[in-house]
């Protein structure tokens, strides 16, 4: 528990747990009056809370996780990749489109978790999801992707369709969502899906009216800077989840993420660096599932030495495999082994994805140590790291680069149920 947050509960917690059963009205116990931000620490580690965990006893587990141990962030879905709000909203668009009126958590209890978490320094994120929302697409077709064929919305493998990343609406209903958030007390926002879909049929199928000859990854930069500057009015920072091969691939993936045209958008990027996306063979890795530390040992090499070419980037935060999909079974020496990596190449924050939001309690540690402690061998590996460089460097001269840099040598990573 973090004593020195003891007195801080007692000031600012105005509903415990238990208390979040209400049946007072809502509009009776809850207001919008805008809440003190939880400061960001120099180094946050969270765990992503779906809106099933949110709304149910999860919620309050995953915040005892953190009142004990060095977790201090939870990134809560707000709106998730069904287009569901987690509470009543006044946003019009979310009203009308019905997208609060599954299962809303109640403002009253709302305020009782983000005051909970507030009192004991844990930073609250708010997860808003852009392009990837069926309920928005559906209602409003005029927004979403096209069928090159015959104008009708393009849909997905799992036929679901996808809204047009070029239509500003879009990004301008994840912008009001995000100031909605941070008015109820969410003290950082985190745009997810702020890409085109990942899907080989896309080119073939879709057809673009708005795009007026931008490439993809122009329209995705164009569209974080909306945001960006939606968002720093608010006082808040901006996160986005990118995919993980974006540190490492050169061309935008087919889905408008290319590191130096999204690194300076944000605040925070979160390349989702889990080792089970990665085909055999990345990186000269013959089983990248199975080896972890080498996974994030390469792409944070590359996604930090992108990020020193952009100026003002932002810093990078990786998400962390707490799943499995596929051999070996993942726990803790899986998920410390990420951590590690991170730690070494000087990345101290991270996050934990799990789409069930269950963690592997027993990877974390009681409290964030200091960094010489988490990375005692990292000048030595610094070192190396230098010596590396200069080989490649030297190889390239000589015509014989073999570091992995371009799509054509890196295999896309394998779509996965966890997260797409």
């Amino acid at each position: 528990m973090r004593s020195s947050c003891l007195l801080a509960a007692l000031a600012f917690v105005v509903a415990a747990p238990m208390s979040a059963q209400v049946t007072t009205r809502d509009s009776a116990v809850a207001d919008s009056t805008p809440k003190p931000f939880v400061p960001r620490p120099p180094v946050v580690r969270g765990l992503y809370v779906n809106r099933w965990a949110a709304i149910g006893q999860r919620i309050w587990d995953l915040i005892g996780v953190a009142k004990r141990t060095e977790v201090n962030a939870l990134v809560i879905d707000v709106k998730d990749d069904r287009g569901y709000v987690l509470y009543r909203s006044s946003v019009p668009l979310a009203h009308a489109i019905g997208a609060d009126t599954v299962n809303p958590m109640p403002l009253s209890r709302l305020r009782a978790v983000l005051d909970t978490m507030r009192a004991y320094g844990i930073l609250p994120i708010a997860r808003i999801v852009v392009a990837k929302d069926p309920l928005l697409a559906n209602a409003k077709r005029e927004w979403a992707v096209k069928r090159r064929s015959d104008g009708k919305p393009w849909l997905d493998a799992g036929g679901n369709p996808w809204l047009d990343p070029h239509q500003r609406a879009v990004w301008q209903y994840a912008a009001d969502l995000a100031a909605e958030a941070v008015e109820y007390g969410f003290s950082e926002v985190q745009f997810d899906y702020v890409r085109f879909p990942d899907d080989p049929r896309l080119i073939r199928q879709a057809s673009f009216a708005l795009a007026n000859g931008r490439a993809r990854d122009q329209v995705i930069r164009e569209q974080l800077g909306y945001l960006r500057s939606r968002v720093k009015p608010l006082g808040v920072p901006m996160a986005i989840d990118v995919f993980g091969l974006t540190t490492t691939d050169t061309t935008d993936m087919g889905i408008g993420q290319r590191w130096e045209q999204f690194a300076d958008q944000a605040d925070f990027v979160l390349p989702m660096t889990y080792p089970s996306h990665y085909s055999r063979g990345t990186y000269g890795i013959a089983h990248p599932n199975a080896n972890p530390y080498d996974v994030l040992d390469h792409a944070l090499t590359d996604g930090i030495a992108r990020n020193d070419n952009v100026p003002d980037a932002g810093e990078i935060v990786p998400w962390y495999q707490d799943f499995t999909l596929g051999a070996p079974r993942y726990g803790a020496r899986q998920v410390r082994a990420q951590m590690q990596a991170g730690y070494d190449h000087g990345i101290r924050s991270w996050m934990l994805w799990n789409a069930s939001s269950r963690y592997t309690l027993s990877a974390l540690k009681p409290a964030i140590l200091d960094e010489a402690d988490e990375a005692p061998n990292r000048r030595l590996r610094a070192d190396s790291a230098r010596a590396s460089r200069d080989s490649v460097v030297s190889r390239d001269s000589a015509g014989k680069r073999d570091s992995i840099l371009t799509r054509d040598s890196v295999a896309k990573p394998v779509s996965a149920p966890a997260r797409p």
